[in-house]
Parts: C-alpha cells; sequence; structure tokens
C-alpha cells in the first residue's frame, strides 16, 4: 500500500485497514513460528504498512486539532 492511496482515505477507512492488517499480522506470525509461512517478505510489508497507516492517521489527528 502507498502513502498516496493512504492519505485519500478517511479516518474511519484507516482504521478498518489498520485492524485488516493487524490480523494478517498476527496470522503470519503464527505460520512463521510453525513454518509455514510462503511469503517471508509480506512480514516486512505488513509490518511497514501499519506505520504507514498509523504516522498518516497521526498526521490528520494533528491536523484536524489546529
Amino acid at each position: 500500500m502507498k502513502a498516496s492511496e493512504i492519505t485519500t482515505k478517511t479516518p474511519d477507512e484507516l482504521t478498518d485497514a489498520l485492524g485488516k492488517l493487524k490480523k494478517e499480522q498476527f496470522n503470519l506470525r503464527f505460520q512463521a513460528a510453525t513454518g509455514q509461512v510462503e511469503n517471508t517478505a509480506r512480514v516486512r510489508q505488513v509490518r511497514r504498512d501499519i506505520a504507514r497507516i498509523k504516522t498518516i492517521a497521526r498526521q490528520k489527528a494533528v491536523e484536524a486539532k489546529a
């Protein structure tokens, strides 16, 4: 997910996307622990997408306050 895609979303959509990514991260962690993960790069990608969403959500919250 690109930052430009994330910035166009509303806060509710960001919350939904964050929830989905957190669930995916949870599942990937279990797959990695049992040795069943097929795409190991996806773990890193999901972690970075979560960070992007949190960063942009925080920026929008600060802008809304000001």
